[in-house]
C-alpha cells in the first residue's frame, strides 16, 4: 500500500468513520480565477480563466454488489449525511450542499440513460463519497465547480463511463443550472476541468474549442493576488438571473440567436434599438468579447505585463454597465490600481466575491497592507488576501489499492 499525504489519510480516516469502509481511491478538481470574460459564457462569448491550487477531494468507494444503488454523501464542512436511491436522484429532490454531488450523480445517470437505455441506468451500481474543499465559499472562485468536477471525475472512472473532460465540464453545468438551481454558462466548469500549469484556458463557448494559453507569470516575476471581501454572494438568486435574461432580450431583440453575434460596430445600432439599462447589459457583454480576444493575443505576442489595461476596462464595464461590483469590490481594485497593480478587476459572477490583482511579486506585501488599511478605514470586513498559482485540472489524486 503506497504512503497516503496527510490530507488523505485524513479523508480516509473520516471517510471510514462516516460510511464503515476505506475509500477507493481520491480524485480532486480545482477552483478557477477567471483572468477576463466575465457574463459572455452563456451568451456563447469567450472566456480566459484558470484554474487554481485551491481544490475539492473527494474520496469514494462503491457498494457491495448486493446492496441497493443508493448514493451517499458527506462533507468535511456538514454534519449531514445525505442518502438518496440512485433510482430517486432527481433535481426536485436535491437541497443544499449536496444537490451539487448529488446532481452530478444524477445529470450522469442521465447520460447513461439517453446513450446506453434505462436499464444501463438501473445498473449502475451503488456508491458513498466523501468531500473536503480548501476552495473558499461565496468568494467567486468556483467552489461549486471544484465540487461538481471533482465528483464527475470520481463517478466517470467509478461506473466506467469514459467521458472526455469537456463532456463532463457539460455534465457540471447540468448539475449546476438544473439540480442547484443556478443559471451559469459553462466556463466554471471548463476552467476545472481543462487547466494546465502556468497558463489560462481560452474558451469558445458557442464552439466549445478550448486552446491553452501560457501566462508566462513567472517569467516575468509576476503573481496573481486574489482580494477576497468576503462578501458573499449567490448566483441562484435574481441578480445573476436578471442580467442574463437582460442579454437574451437584447439578443432577440436584436434578431440573433446570442450577443456572441455582434461586435463593438453594431453597438451604435443597439443603442438606437434597446433601452438604456438593457442597451449598457449588452455592451458590456460585446465589448468583454472584444477584450478577451485582445488578451489572449497580447498574452501570447507581448506576455503577461500588455494585459493590464484591458483587465483595468473590464472591471469599469463590470461596475457601469453590467452594475455586478459592489463596494467592496471597487475598493479592494482601486486600492490596487494605486499600488501600482499592472491590472485589476472584479472576478466572477459578481454581488459579491473576490477581485483580482496582477502585481509585481516584490509589490505584494506593501499592497496587502494598504487594502487592509482601507478596509478598516471604511468600516468593511477584513478581506482575506492570498496569491493563486494557474495549476492542473481535475484528475485522479491517489489510490489506497496502489
Amino acid at each position: 500500500m503506497t504512503e497516503l499525504n496527510p490530507l488523505f489519510e485524513t479523508l480516509a480516516a473520516e471517510f471510514e468513520a462516516r460510511h464503515g469502509s476505506r475509500p477507493a481511491g481520491f480524485w480532486s478538481a480545482p477552483g478557477r480565477v477567471n483572468l477576463i470574460g466575465e457574463h459572455t459564457d452563456y451568451n456563447e462569448g469567450f472566456v480566459l480563466p484558470f484554474a487554481i491550487d485551491r481544490r475539492a477531494v473527494v474520496a469514494l468507494a462503491g457498494a457491495a454488489p448486493d446492496a441497493p444503488a443508493f448514493a451517499r454523501v458527506s462533507s468535511t464542512f456538514s454534519d449531514q449525511i445525505v442518502e438518496l436511491a440512485l433510482a430517486d436522484l432527481a433535481p426536485d429532490a436535491l437541497a443544499d450542499w449536496s444537490a451539487y454531488p448529488l446532481g452530478v450523480a444524477w445529470a450522469l445517470a442521465e447520460h447513461v440513460s439517453a446513450t446506453s437505455g434505462t436499464e444501463a441506468r438501473r445498473a449502475l451500481p451503488g456508491f458513498a463519497l466523501h468531500i473536503h474543499s480548501d476552495v473558499p465559499i461565496g468568494a467567486g472562485l468556483s467552489s461549486s465547480a471544484a465540487i461538481e468536477c471533482a465528483a464527475a471525475v470520481a463517478l466517470n472512472e467509478f461506473w466506467q463511463l469514459g467521458l472526455t473532460p469537456a463532456e463532463l465540464a457539460r455534465v457540471g453545468q447540468i448539475a449546476e443550472n438544473q439540480a442547484v438551481g443556478a443559471p451559469t454558462g459553462i466556463m466554471d466548469q471548463s476552467a476545472s476541468m481543462l487547466g494546465r500549469i502556468d497558463a489560462a484556458v481560452f474558451l469558445d463557448c458557442r464552439s466549445m474549442n478550448a486552446e491553452s494559453v501560457p501566462l508566462g507569470l513567472d517569467a516575468e516575476d509576476l503573481e496573481i493576488l486574489v482580494i477576497d471581501t468576503r462578501v458573499s454572494h449567490d448566483h441562484a438568486t435574481g441578480g445573476y438571473a436578471e442580467r442574463r435574461a437582460s442579454c437574451e432580450r437584447a439578443a432577440a431583440e436584436m434578431g440573433v440567436g446570442s450577443l456572441r453575434e455582434l461586435s463593438v460596430a453594431d453597438l451604435p445600432r443597439l443603442q438606437q434599438r434597446l433601452d438604456d439599462e438593457t442597451f449598457r447589459r449588452a455592451r458590456h457583454v460585446i465589448t468583454e468579447n472584444d477584450r478577451v480576444e485582445q488578451a489572449v493575443r497580447l498574452l501570447e505576442t507581448e506576455g503577461p505585463l500588455a494585459i493590464g489595461a484591458l483587465l483595468d476596462a473590464s472591471h469599469v464595464s463590470m461596475r457601469d454597465d453590467f452594475e455586478i461590483s459592489v463596494p467592496e469590490l471597487d475598493l479592494a481594485v482601486e486600492v490596487a490600481q494605486e499600488g501600482g497593480a499592472v491590472g485589476a478587476r472584479m472576478t466572477g459572477g459578481g454581488f459579491g466575491g473576490s477581485a483580482l490583482a496582477l502585481i509585481r511579486r516584490p509589490q505584494r506585501p506593501a499592497l496587502e497592507a494598504a487594502v487592509l488599511e482601507a478596509f478598516v478605514a471604511r468600516g468593511y470586513r477584513r478581506p482575506d488576501l492570498f496569491v493563486v498559482q494557474p495549476s492542473a485540472g481535475a484528475t485522479m489524486k491517489g489510490d489506497l489499492d496502489d
